[in-house]
């Protein structure tokens, strides 16, 4: 069985990332970049998603000598040009400081109408093998922006951004439910065959 590497030592997302793709019927040993303590995290230095992705991807990959997946994804709003964009776990200014974040963006929408407040979650998903093979795919998920939060699953802007068709945000869906339409679901669904392709 092929060790594939997720590039996240983020917990949350380890579980989704592997619940997603063990339903796309991928069978391969999945572990976390916890796993190799040693490899330092990566610097996000490109300017999209799939650049972030890809960078992340490739210095495990290289690192580890294994082939390694790694995601880069956010919350593009309409009426911030698509910001928070790539800054999105670090939009008050200290990483992955999900309320912080939440609260500002709360602020920075307060006097916009809900017909304005249209947004949506973007995710590239990246696969790089140790010969430099590289493969990525994009999912978004579009909706709403609430006024406040709800719900208490998921992580990051979960319990504000409300999917088209739904009357629940993020964070008050089921994993399964999130898992179904989500822009992390759909572009790991989208990478799966390709995984399969390159490496049987």
């Amino acid at each position: 069985m092929t060790r594939l590497i997720l590039a996240t030592r983020n917990s949350g997302k380890l579980t989704e990332l592997k619940a997603i793709l063990a339903d796309a019927g991928l069978d391969h040993e999945l572990v976390g970049a916890d796993a190799y303590p040693q490899v330092p995290d990566v610097k996000e230095t490109g300017v999209t998603f799939a650049e972030n992705a890809l960078l992340k991807a490739h210095a495990l990959a290289k690192a580890t000598g294994l082939p390694a997946v790694a995601d880069d994804s956010g919350l593009c709003v309409d009426v911030l040009g698509g910001a928070p964009g790539i800054f999105s776990a670090r939009w008050a200014g200290r990483h992955g400081d999900d309320r912080a974040n939440l609260d500002l963006l709360l602020a920075q929408l307060g006097d916009i109408d809900d017909p304005h407040r249209g947004a949506h979650f973007a995710c590239a998903a990246a696969l790089a093998l140790p010969d430099g093979t590289e493969r990525v795919v994009e999912g978004r998920l579009l909706g709403t922006l609430r006024h406040t939060p709800a719900g208490t699953g998921g992580f990051g802007y979960d319990p504000v951004l409300q999917p088209e068709g739904e009357t629940r945000t993020c964070a008050e869906l089921t994993a399964a439910e999130k898992n179904a339409i989500s822009h992390r679901g759909k572009a790991f669904r989208a990478l799966a065959p390709v995984v399969r392709e390159l490496l049987g």
